[in-house]
């Protein structure tokens, strides 16, 4: 496995950028130069992360999430 995290990753296990390995390994992100741990998925080279939007749950039951755009750097924990 690479020592390089996913370029786009996301936790929800429908979507196709959903990656149970590299997750299993655990993803640091730092957005805007702070370490950010709400983090639903990321998108390194376009520049965005999902985060959820307070306690405000869809009508599905998930988390609404907010798109927030700046520098994002991903890392493996481990």
């Amino acid at each position: 496995m690479s020592d390089t995290a996913p370029d786009r990753l996301s936790n929800d296990p429908r979507s196709k950028f959903h990656d149970a390995a590299a997750l299993e390994r655990g993803i640091g992100i730092r957005f805007n130069g702070n370490e950010r741990t709400d983090v639903e998925e990321y998108c390194v080279s376009e520049g965005w992360v999902l985060v959820p939007a307070g306690k405000a749950l869809d009508r599905r039951g998930r988390p609404m999430t907010i798109k927030l755009k700046g520098t994002v750097e991903a890392r493996f924990l481990t």
